[in-house]
């Protein structure tokens, strides 16, 4: 499953007031309207739309701990894993760099030139 790991933990009350609406479009349209977020500070979940030769809804997870956060797919709605969807992972992780620009990435399987992109 595709997944990002950051070294920190992200305070997600914090980030769902900066979070920015997401819609991208090239060749294909990933579009994150909102984020909610759990009582406890500890998970949120965004809703996600991905129009290219296939429509996908399905839901992207950021969860953290004290030491670590992790963006993923939310298991249950288990869209195909496209290069879209790999790229909407991307563009949740690339705000969460833009707000908190001292998190690094420890963990991956996304493809290494997509990575990239983040670490910009």
């Amino acid at each position: 499953m595709p997944h990002i790991v950051f070294d920190q933990k992200v305070d997600l009350f914090d980030f769902s007031k900066k979070f920015k609406p997401i819609f991208f479009k090239k060749d294909f349209l990933v579009k994150i309207p909102t984020i909610f977020v759990d009582k406890d500070n500890l998970k949120a979940l965004l809703p996600t739309f991905v129009i290219s030769k296939l429509h996908q809804r399905y839901f992207i997870e950021i969860s953290t701990t004290q030491f670590k956060t992790t963006i993923r797919l939310l298991p249950i709605t288990d869209p195909k894993k496209t290069i879209e969807v790999k790229e909407s992972i991307i563009l949740v992780g690339k705000q969460i760099l833009e707000n908190y620009s001292n998190f690094k990435i420890i963990q991956t399987n996304i493809p290494q030139a997509n990575v990239q992109v983040l670490s910009q």
